[in-house]
């Protein structure tokens, strides 16, 4: 597409600003990304008080001053204030409501999650009219922004500047959907649009906010082929699957892209050493300087395994408290654990530091360097996901050298090309059945493959070679736009 568009992005995340996972990643990217390509790309997100002031200067908004907005019975105010995104002359616009949006975290459990969210939905649309620009697509991201279709066809559908706007809305992980009770309405300024929304839901008390977004977008997108499939069925579809076949026509998965300017290891700043697929050798650099850093026992031929990765259910970690320890106490290998969350597997995760010393580690938290540096200094990488509507660390891992193992689901399905040993294709290890007995097999043959250092070249430098670039993804966004805007969808 040559045409500039007018894109207005709204999302409760944008990395480096706030993010606790691939969403602020994603929007971050793409925003970049889309305005790279030439379109008039605008970016709203919460002025969250937990956003490093330090190294950035945020610009007051002069039109954007004490805003006022009828909530229910009371009426809140933002203000708005502007930056760039790094490395970009991109705006993004942070809109501050101190009584919202002044939290320890992102996310609460407060009562007032749920008008949160609403009142960022709202004040970007207000932004929107304060600045005359009317966007040819709205594009919202998860259920924290999903009521926006629903705004335009209500509260705003007097205002012409949005007479010809349509609306995307990208669904990043539909286990987390914005359910909540159904006074909500009222506080959220749709208390006469009652009418719109499942009868049913509201006599139970209930308002979802995702299926709201679900039933009034102009088109649906998820984060990878596969995962549109998925969340048709009634296993991935969380109670949302019937609606979503409904919409089968509208709804488009789309593989989210890595940001080169970041994920590159010729380039990567954050490592001891950069390496590319021509010439490798500085990731025998990275992988010593994760073993020592983190007081792992050095061998070259034990495998190191890497995992970075929120600790949750979902990630499929529960296999692991049979097949890790196993692997541990049988097999000759080294485990490095990112990340934090869920009690169980923090517990978990360290009591294998505890048992095996100088075999394994978990380093609970989160550190970018650290992230990066075990994705170029880990031999092979560990994601056996229950679900997964993308996941952004398994293409990370190939463009890094790093095959990774996998379950086949969502994004991991389509972006990791299964291990032939016969022809030697493929870029790493994938399991079909969430069982131990599964992740086994793969982590076995990765494993036997590792051992086989002519191969295991050949899928390094294999995972390298493809292309997970935001310029190819981009150009699916665009097609979804157009055809959005050309009255296609």
């Amino acid at each position: 597409m040559s045409d500039s568009l007018r894109i207005c992005l709204i999302s409760a995340e944008v990395a480096p600003f706030a993010k606790t996972g691939g969403l602020g990643d994603v929007c971050g990217a793409l925003a970049r990304y889309l305005h790279r390509a030439g379109h008039d790309v605008r970016l709203f997100m919460p002025f969250y008080s937990k956003i490093d002031r330090r190294d950035r200067h945020f610009h007051p908004v002069s039109f954007l001053r004490d805003v006022p907005i009828r909530m229910g019975a009371r009426t809140l105010s933002f203000s708005g204030y502007s930056t760039t995104l790094p490395d970009t002359q991109l705006p993004i616009y942070l809109l501050h409501c101190p009584l919202l949006f002044d939290r320890e975290g992102i996310y609460t459990q407060d009562a007032d999650e749920g008008v949160r969210f609403a009142f960022l939905t709202r004040a970007a649309i207000e932004s929107c009219q304060r600045m005359g620009w009317g966007p040819q697509v709205f594009h919202v991201h998860d259920w924290h922004t999903a009521l926006l279709p629903l705004y335009l066809r209500t509260v705003y559908a007097w205002d012409t500047l949005f007479q010809h706007s349509k609306t995307l809305l990208t669904i990043h992980n539909i286990g987390y959907q914005g359910v909540f009770r159904s006074s909500l309405l009222g506080e959220a300024g749709l208390g006469e649009a009652s009418n719109f929304l499942y009868q049913e839901d509201l006599a139970a008390g209930a308002f979802n906010f995702l299926k709201t977004g679900i039933l009034y977008a102009g088109a649906l997108s998820t984060v990878s082929r596969t995962h549109a499939e998925e969340l048709q069925t009634d296993r991935y579809g969380m109670g949302l699957q019937s609606m979503l076949r409904a919409r089968g026509d509208h709804l488009f998965g789309i593989v989210n892209g890595i940001d080169d300017d970041i994920w590159d290891p010729a380039r990567d700043s954050l490592l001891p050493a950069t390496y590319s697929k021509q010439d490798l050798s500085g990731k025998g650099t990275n992988r010593g300087q994760l073993l020592s850093s983190m007081g792992l026992e050095a061998s070259r031929e034990a495998p190191v395994v890497g995992i970075v990765s929120r600790l949750t259910s979902q990630k499929g970690f529960d296999l692991l408290f049979d097949v890790g320890r196993r692997f541990l106490a049988e097999r000759d290998l080294r485990l490095v654990v990112l990340g934090n969350g869920e009690p169980r597997y923090e517990e978990f995760f360290g009591r294998l530091q505890h048992d095996f010393p100088g075999r394994a580690v978990f380093y609970r938290g989160y550190s970018e360097k650290l992230a990066h540096l075990v994705e170029a200094g880990a031999d092979m990488f560990l994601m056996p996901s229950v679900y997964e509507p993308c996941g952004l660390n398994q293409m990370y891992s190939q463009r890094y050298g790093t095959p990774p193992i996998v379950r086949k689901t969502g994004g991991l399905a389509d972006t990791v090309e299964p291990y032939n040993p016969t022809t030697g294709g493929g870029t790493g290890f994938v399991f079909e059945h969430y069982t131990p007995e599964g992740l086994s097999w793969a982590w076995d043959q990765a494993l036997s493959t590792f051992r086989n250092p002519s191969a295991w070249h050949r899928l390094m430098v294999a995972g390298m070679s493809r292309d997970f670039s935001w310029e190819t993804q981009i150009r699916e966004y665009e097609r979804v736009y157009e055809a959005l805007i050309s009255g296609r969808l």
